[in-house]
């Protein structure tokens, strides 16, 4: 029998001079850490809207979020005997992370305009959900 298991990545941006930005975390695992977006487990009944909103503030002290946009492109696979659904967001920041908060659960983070954040991102469903967001941000 597996278990299912639920998970979010969350897309921070900022618009700055009518472009966004987009906020790239990196944990502190050495040579292997890629940046990436903010994630983490949802809950045991815990809704998608408050665990981002939870996982946000923990990790980076920021809230509340101007827009939350569902990027509608959920992953799903599997791993030995857990079924991983990850759930894809973006959220439009109003407020600067606090930098004692965010060294607390990352070695490093940067603001980074699509050129850049693009490429840097690790994993190819990174890469397509920014790619998303940053579609719709600019066709609003």
């Amino acid at each position: 029998m597996s278990e299912l298991l639920h998970r979010i990545k969350v897309f921070v941006y900022r618009i700055n001079e009518g472009l966004p930005h987009y906020l790239l975390l990196k944990p502190d695992q050495g040579i292997e850490a890629m940046w990436g977006p903010i994630q983490g487990d949802l809950g045991f009944g815990e809704k998608l809207e408050s665990a981002i909103r939870r996982k946000v503030m923990d990790d980076t002290g920021m809230s509340p979020p101007g827009q939350l946009l569902d990027l509608q492109m959920p992953g799903r696979w599997t791993i030995g005997d857990e079924e991983i659904v990850e759930w894809s967001f973006g959220f439009h920041s109003i407020t600067q992370p606090d930098p004692e908060r965010i060294q607390r659960h990352w070695a490093q983070y940067r603001w980074a305009e699509f050129g850049d954040a693009y490429p840097r991102l690790g994993f190819e469903m990174d890469r397509a959900a920014i790619m998303r967001l940053h579609t719709l941000l600019n066709a609003a």
